[in-house]
């Protein structure tokens, strides 16, 4: 069935307005402040953003990246989420049409975006994200098709516990923390949505990406190896990456055996 382009139109606006509240929840939520109310206001001068100035991209680029009362710099950041959250979404549309898979790829495609800017930024990954996300996987699970309820659940069970008795262990024989539980339940969630084929290939993933990121940094002098990496930033391109392409590579690997 060919993509229709006024639904894809559609849902890439769909993905700029997300992506525009998407910007609130990665400020507002580590803080602590409601998402909703108080409306939003220039850090510089105090003043509310007008809705004019709240057009997702287009806003930001007619004020030139600044605050329209007191100039001050607007991050890159905003129009950066925003389009890359409209770009998810059309890749969701063009992978899955419209079905229950587009529905369960967009909510965790939203939720990858705005865990893995809080991580990179706080090093927190939010419970309200990630367990009401392990629910949802759950309860979706019946209607997609890479997963199911037996594979969501084992899926959430092993991502959880492996990540878990891996922190653990290295406690245990470090006497020192080397991932937080945050990760455990965003592993959880990963598995919920992608079934325990799809987590493993998102951990495979994340792992193979934030070690080439760490070596990076070493090899540029930018960082040892104790330095503090947001696994969950990895975790969430792992997932990303397992939602488009994972069923594909557990497919030819299983053809291997």
């Amino acid at each position: 069935m060919p993509l229709s382009l006024p639904i894809a139109i559609y849902v890439a606006l769909l993905g700029l307005i997300i992506g525009s509240y998407l910007n609130v929840l990665i400020h507002r939520l580590p803080l602590g402040i409601s998402t909703v109310t108080p409306r939003s206001r220039c850090p510089g001068c105090g003043e509310v953003v007008a809705a004019r100035d709240n057009i997702p991209i287009l806003s930001y680029l007619l004020l030139r990246g600044r605050c329209r009362h007191c100039k001050t710099e607007i991050s890159a950041r905003y129009p950066m989420i925003e389009a890359l959250t409209a770009l998810l979404f059309v890749a969701c549309y063009w992978q899955f049409d419209v079905s229950v898979e587009l529905l369960a790829g967009l909510f965790f495609c939203a939720a990858m975006v705005a865990l893995a800017a809080i991580d990179a930024e706080h090093f927190l990954l939010p419970d309200k994200i990630t367990l009401p996300g392990i629910a949802l996987g759950l309860l979706l699970s019946r209607w997609l098709y890479w997963s199911g309820w037996r594979s969501a659940l084992l899926g959430a069970l092993l991502g959880g516990g492996l990540l878990w008795a891996l922190a653990e262990g290295w406690y245990r024989l470090r006497g020192e923390e080397g991932m937080g539980l945050g990760d455990v339940k965003m592993l959880a969630m990963l598995g919920a949505f992608l079934g325990w084929k799809g987590m493993l290939v998102a951990l495979f993933f994340a792992s193979v990406s934030g070690s080439a990121v760490g070596l990076a940094m070493i090899a540029g002098g930018r960082g040892g190896m104790k330095s503090k990496l947001p696994f969950g930033s990895f975790l969430a391109l792992g997932g990303v990456v397992s939602l488009f392409v994972g069923p594909a590579i557990v497919r030819y690997y299983s053809s291997l055996l």
